[in-house]
């Protein structure tokens, strides 16, 4: 298994991603671009690479803050909010780690993927809205909300979000807008449901001081499963989940 931090950029920032790949295997592989949460590129965004690079893909967690690291909670909310009303930097900054991930010579441009969590599950959204040429995005308790609804209809991804059923952030009514949304733009989509699951369910360290977040295993190996089907019936399946 092959790990390194790539350095890119976008506008002003200096980004830092992080690529795993088992360098053991040749040839092309599909690419998977990873979208951290809120608080910046963590551990939990880095091992979820390690995993798809062990059952075959190629994938890249970018960094959509910057120096590739997490912010000081003080932080987060003004430079997420920031980042959330500004739909073109949200979408040049995923391309921007896209392009990183398919400099790459073992990632195959004809089968991609995004994925991403909490904000970063808006931004893989956001990416498939700009019309990049993708075969699947994911979105594990991603928010829904977009400043351009109209644009999915250049949506040419399979979609699937992965949503708490008692999430206090992405609320039922959230959930009814988007699915207007991607029926309106006639993509092919699917919403999961877990029940008793809030926001952040996939993340072992949340809930220890706000309810509205906490992890659930069974919604994050269940969600996890759901990926993994999608990308075999999208892909060329590299490995056995």
């Amino acid at each position: 298994m092959h790990t390194v931090d790539i350095e890119y950029s976008y506008d002003d920032l200096h980004l830092v991603g992080h690529l795993a790949i088992d360098d053991s295997k040749p040839g092309t592989r599909p690419a998977i671009l990873i979208c951290h949460d809120a608080g910046g590129l963590d551990e939990l965004a880095k091992r979820t690479a390690v995993r798809l690079a062990e059952l075959g893909y190629i994938a890249l967690a970018l960094d959509y803050y910057g120096g590739g690291k997490r912010l000081e909670p003080a932080e987060v909310g003004e430079r997420m909010t920031a980042l959330a009303t500004d739909s073109d930097a949200i979408r040049a900054i995923a391309r921007a780690g896209l392009e990183a991930l398919l400099a790459d010579e073992c990632a195959d441009p004809e089968r991609v993927a995004a994925i991403g969590y909490c904000f970063g599950g808006s931004m893989a959204l956001e990416l498939a809205r700009s019309g990049v040429d993708l075969g699947a995005v994911v979105g594990f308790h991603s928010g829904l909300r977009t400043n351009r609804p109209e644009d999915s209809a250049q949506i040419k991804a399979r979609v699937l979000v992965c949503i708490g059923a008692d999430d206090p952030i992405v609320p039922p009514e959230q959930r009814l807008v988007f699915e207007q949304e991607m029926r309106d733009a006639g993509v092919d989509w699917q919403m999961n449901l877990y029940g008793g699951a809030v926001h952040s369910f996939t993340n072992p360290a949340a809930g220890t001081a706000n309810p509205a977040l906490a992890y659930n295993r069974h919604a994050d190996e269940s969600s996890w499963r759901a990926m993994l089907e999608l990308f075999d019936e999208v892909f060329d399946p590299p490995a056995s989940p």
